[in-house]
């Protein structure tokens, strides 16, 4: 039985899957019972995902709207827990419906359990929200 892939590991093959445009993919990647959060989301949007089903509908039109060209930026810290990386990272692109550059900087904290993501705690801007299409994924706009 093949060793499954360190949190570090994980989360760089999950992003090599978004550039990819294969959301069923990363998706893959998480436990049934995976817990998503967005500790930042305004009033409107998703606050927390229960499920590799509900990540599964809250990203399955996200190549739709944001076209993810590279991760320039990543840094991943292995933490006191060896299951738990943070992780610092720019995501860059364009939005679909307008053209327009997507530029993101994030910072996740990241659980995995047997080559699965557990929880995935996201602290995106939700100020990039107020660029014109730039929402998905529970958007009220």
């Amino acid at each position: 039985m093949p060793t499954p892939m360190s949190p570090s590991d994980l989360f760089r093959h999950g992003l090599r899957l978004l550039l990819d445009k294969d959301i069923d993919g990363w998706v893959g990647l998480w436990a049934d019972d995976g817990v998503m959060e967005f500790p930042f989301a305004p009033e409107g949007r998703p606050r927390r995902l229960e499920g590799r089903e509900a990540v599964a509908a809250y990203m399955r039109h996200y190549p739709d709207h944001i076209d993810l060209h590279d991760f320039p930026e990543l840094r991943i810290h292995e933490t006191t827990d060896a299951r738990t990386v943070v992780v610092e990272m720019r995501g860059v692109g364009r939005l679909v419906r307008t053209g327009a550059p997507f530029d993101m900087t994030y910072i996740a904290v990241v659980t995995v359990e047997d080559g699965r993501f557990t929880s995935y705690r996201d602290y995106w801007n939700p100020l990039a929200l107020l660029e014109p299409g730039a929402e998905f994924a529970g958007s009220a706009r």
